[in-house]
């Protein structure tokens, strides 16, 4: 079992805090099993078993309470009197009004409350409104190349690991199931998409057509990296015959947004210092989901594959991300992080072509501050260019040093 170490720190700083801890993501990114590691550490520093409650919500077992009150006075019942209880509540948007049973528990004294959910709908304005101030988001996604270095056992990752990451992506039940057969793993990830598409997304939202609807995932699956409006995706959809406005693409790309199937990377104009409202971009939260939507490998498209990695991996490290226009230039990426300070990233293949160089180069070039500036690229030479970091990917994305600079 990979440790998930970057989100079980967290859990560990959070520990005991007086704030609801809400781990939120994809469906099958590994949340339960995150709660569940956080558990065993919490018995193997002491804690006893019956200071412990887990429930989840998608176990039948644990949905027989007619209210959520019913399911409050449970857990307040099976409460140790003695030291902190440690509650953890998996899926708990199965409940209806589970929004009341978290604000009855959190004002529990003796209650340290850890919960987990597929859908957006646990960071709704209701939500929000109801927990102001008293609850504290983690979110979570399928494994890094880090992580599938670690689930894999690749002692010494190369360049074509990262290229096998690329396509199978980092669902770590998929990853199991790609061990039987390459199809049995496509029906995985295929019956995910139905999964998610009729628990998570029907339920909360109209969807007028299931085809066009479908078919838009597919569309920003073989658009991520590339600049998005709604009303070109609108135009598209015309030639298609889907016919749907450019409103309703906009409704349905954030209800995308909202199950975690996409991110949103809004454009930042770093001369004007002001974020733009269109020419977005959307990247996909796993890229072999993105390549069984599509139904076909991706090999030909590997610069925007990578670009999608080096996304997440930058939210992963706890950067806030968006698109940087400069003048007649685009940067892939401006980063901000933790501590506010801003890093810009270019990602390509290879650095080698000079026409390639040039471009990756010149978006750097009239940027008027000394904030890092780093190119990420599957060449293995690691070069600086007046300041500017060329980074290997493989390197970069498993966090090791640059081997050597010219």
């Amino acid at each position: 079992m990979v440790k998930r170490e970057v989100y079980l720190s967290q859990l560990r700083e959070l520990k005991d805090v007086q704030l609801i801890k809400v781990v939120t993501g994809i469906r099958r990114c590994g949340k339960s099993t995150l709660l569940q590691q956080f558990r065993e550490e919490l018995t193997a520093a002491g804690v006893r078993e019956t200071n412990i409650q887990h429930y989840n919500l998608e176990d039948p077992e644990n949905t027989n309470f007619e209210h959520w009150k019913d399911f409050y006075y449970h857990i307040k019942n099976s409460l140790s009197v003695k030291g902190m209880n440690y509650i953890f509540l998996d899926e708990i948007q199965m409940l209806d009004n589970f929004e009341r049973l978290l604000d009855g528990l959190h004002i529990l004294k003796n209650v340290d409350l850890y919960v987990t959910g597929s859908n957006a709908y646990l960071l709704s304005s209701e939500l929000a409104t109801i927990l102001t101030g008293r609850a504290i988001t983690i979110e979570m996604y399928p494994f890094s190349f880090s992580e599938y270095i670690e689930y894999q056992q690749i002692e010494q990752p190369t360049d074509t690991d990262l290229i096998n990451y690329m396509q199978i992506g980092g669902f770590p039940q998929a990853l199991e199931v790609h061990k039987i057969s390459n199809a049995a793993y496509e029906n995985y990830l295929n019956g995910l998409y139905t999964t998610i598409l009729e628990k998570d997304i029907k339920p909360q939202h109209q969807i007028y057509s299931e085809v066009a609807f479908s078919n838009l995932a597919r569309f920003l699956s073989d658009s991520v990296g590339s600049p998005v409006s709604t009303n070109s995706i609108a135009n598209y959809f015309v030639h298609t015959k889907d016919n749907i406005d450019d409103k309703t693409v906009g409704r349905y790309i954030s209800i995308l947004n909202k199950s975690y199937l996409f991110y949103h990377a809004s454009r930042f104009d770093l001369k004007g210092k002001k974020m733009l409202k269109t020419q977005g971009k959307e990247y996909i939260v796993d890229t072999g989901f993105r390549n069984v939507l599509l139904g076909r490998e991706q090999l030909s498209d590997l610069g925007h594959i990578l670009e999608n990695i080096v996304y997440f991996e930058l939210l992963r490290r706890g950067n806030s991300v968006w698109i940087g226009k400069n003048a007649s230039h685009e940067i892939d990426f401006v980063a901000k992080d933790d501590n506010g300070y801003l890093h810009y990233y270019q990602v390509c293949l290879t650095m080698r072509d000079e026409v390639t160089r040039q471009r990756e180069l010149s978006a750097f070039e009239t940027l008027k501050n000394h904030s890092p500036k780093t190119i990420i690229a599957l060449d293995p030479e690691e070069p600086t260019y007046n300041g500017i970091v060329q980074r290997n990917a493989t390197k970069w994305l498993l966090g090791t040093n640059v081997s050597s600079k010219i």
